[in-house]
């Protein structure tokens, strides 16, 4: 990390042959990293908040997502439309996420437009208005995402799954929220979960692209650095994963929607490359076996694919298909086939070489957006404290054995671990829990 000119602690230069990326924290305790890249013209920033749905009461459920979009109906010193028309005005691109952990403001801009933009989502995340009447409107608008996501059989179907995967935990929870608890969010509540959360301990600012690590310094130190020290994060307890078996009925949707799922190892766990390798052989890519055995050779299926989702203290991997009635059962037996053939056998060696290759070749590729550069600062440093070297990570999967990807796939896949979600005309698919064993 370097530092001058605002007070920091602790500064620190992280510096690999291809990337130089600085990190420094101002006094108050907001995280600033840059890495700059000479090559563009553009700049991607965001402002990330440790907040999310872990850290919600069961009450709460949703303030999180709920308090990401009333910070775009306007601040103290500027309304909807003026965030709305500065931004347009810069010509730049700007987005908002609300995950199970983490909340980001993020944009894309020219580098000459940087101290602008930084300024106008300072605004946005710092001083909220909070208004009644605008609580109320987007009340209406939350509420008609929760019926779009509920009308996504694959967005509801996995959002029941980690519901009961996760059950009476926080990460279970919907980010989103209840139509229950989305209609009891008033002013008050908004404001005191916003002013617990958004503090400096729990604000870290990213930047990727044509950026000066000492004038972005700078400018975070003028925009958050009168804030009070503050906003660490209560201790969070991990989740007691579960297997369940649920069956929704749909009648109206013609296929059987089907997600199967297991435990997997944290974000922090030194088994991450082995879990991302193995998600690599299993469904992630259309080499991958389920696509290529249930899709391509046995045709149950249009789309199935395999996703790993890591927090810091939990994981779980899921698999998601739709298929016809009929066809469903067959699926749903293809596919523990495949998890017993991983616990079983080993990998082969060509198969696991390709994998090695495909996760290389996204991490590069990766690199040409400004975006993925600035939101893998983030992440990184959030969850490690550090950053790690395209050498280093293409070094950590080249050690990954088929014998550890045997020996996790064991432990993932073993007796009664696996669990299943179905939505659709489930009564003709005549799936039973037996068909989970392997």
């Amino acid at each position: 990390m370097e530092g001058s000119g605002p007070e920091t602690n602790n500064p620190m230069r992280f510096s690999c042959p291809e990337r130089t990326i600085d990190v420094s924290r101002l006094s108050n305790g907001v995280t600033v990293i840059t890495e700059r890249v000479d090559s563009v013209r553009s700049v991607a920033a965001g402002i990330w908040v440790e907040a999310g749905a872990r850290y919600e009461a069961p009450d709460e459920c949703g303030i999180s997502h709920f308090i990401e979009h009333m910070l775009f109906q306007g601040t103290e010193n500027r309304s909807a439309q003026d965030l709305a028309r500065q931004m347009d005005a810069l010509g730049g691109m700007t987005d908002a996420y609300t995950g199970r952990e983490l909340v980001s403001y993020s944009f894309k801009v020219l580098d000459e437009n940087l101290a602008e933009a930084l300024e106008i989502h300072a605004d946005l995340v710092l001083r909220p208005r909070f208004e009644e009447e605008a609580i109320e409107k987007e009340k209406g608008v939350v509420l008609e995402e929760l019926k779009m996501e509920t009308d996504n059989p694959e967005t509801y179907l996995t959002d029941v799954f980690v519901r009961h995967f996760w059950r009476r935990h926080p990460l279970g929870q919907p980010i989103i929220g209840t139509r229950k608890s989305i209609l009891a969010f008033h002013r008050d509540r908004l404001r005191a979960f916003h002013q617990r959360y958004y503090q400096p301990e729990n604000l870290t600012l990213a930047a990727a692209g044509r950026v000066e690590h000492g004038q972005f310094l700078e400018l975070a130190d003028r925009l958050f650095g009168h804030l009070p020290p503050g906003g660490a994060r209560p201790a969070a307890q991990p989740p007691r994963p579960a297997a369940p078996w649920i069956l929704k009925s749909r009648r109206s949707l013609q296929q059987v929607h089907v997600c199967l799922g297991a435990p997997a190892v944290t974000a922090r766990d030194e088994r991450t490359y082995t879990a991302f390798l193995l998600n690599m052989i299993l469904g992630a890519t259309i080499s991958s076996r389920l696509f290529q055995n249930i899709r391509e050779r046995q045709g149950l299926a249009y789309s199935i694919f395999s996703d790993l989702v890591q927090y810091l203290d939990a994981g779980w991997l899921g698999i998601y298909a739709g298929a016809s009635p009929e066809s469903a059962r067959r699926l749903v037996r293809g596919v523990m086939d495949e998890l017993k053939r991983l616990r079983e056998e080993p990998a082969p060696e060509d198969e696991l070489r390709h994998a090695r290759q495909t996760a290389k070749s996204a991490m590069l590729l990766s690199l040409d957006s400004m975006s993925s550069r600035m939101s893998s600062l983030a992440r990184q440093w959030l969850t490690h404290g550090r950053f790690f070297s395209l050498e280093e990570l293409a070094a950590a999967i080249e050690r990954v054995t088929a014998a550890q990807v045997q020996a996790l796939a064991q432990e993932m896949f073993a007796p009664g671990r696996v669990g299943l979600a179905m939505l659709g005309r489930v009564g003709d698919a005549g799936v039973e829990p037996g068909d989970l064993e392997c």
